[in-house]
């Protein structure tokens, strides 16, 4: 693997977890949010990564070959999360139905601090593998002094 390849990969991972980061922040920043464009409540999202492609000719190469490498990381899609909202009894609520209940998103913060936690230690994993390319290759001009 090339060096110049590693980086590409380290930092299409960093793309990847700060993006999810972003969702992240997203949703917690909605945990409240009783009502959007729709009329409904906040409805959770969750990131999904798929392996980057790789369109070149020689990734099409690899394939035909079974010599397949990895090309990295991106984000597949978005999708929202289908659980079923929270009921939260609150008749003074101006979304409360008859009964004194009201639809809250169906996020749950303990689960998004998590996941976050996750996120920012991928994000922390790529850096370092990305410092470790960068001093190797600072080691190799090093040697042709």
């Amino acid at each position: 693997m090339s060096l110049f390849r590693s980086i590409n990969i380290s930092a299409s991972g960093l793309t990847a977890e700060r993006f999810r980061m972003d969702i992240l922040s997203k949703n917690i920043a909605n945990v409240n949010t009783t009502k959007t464009v729709n009329g409904t409540p906040y409805r959770r999202q969750v990131v999904v990564f798929k392996e980057a492609e790789n369109n070149s000719f020689k990734s099409y190469l690899s394939k035909a070959t079974n010599s397949n490498k990895s090309s990295g990381v991106e984000v597949a899609y978005v999708k929202d999360d289908n659980s079923p909202y929270k009921r939260v009894y609150d008749p003074g609520h101006p979304d409360a139905d008859k009964e004194g209940y009201v639809l809250m998103p169906n996020i749950d913060i303990v689960t998004e601090m998590v996941n976050m936690i996750s996120a920012t230690r991928g994000y922390e994993a790529n850096i370092t593998a990305l410092n470790s390319t960068k001093s190797m290759m600072l080691k190799a001009l090093e040697i042709g002094k």
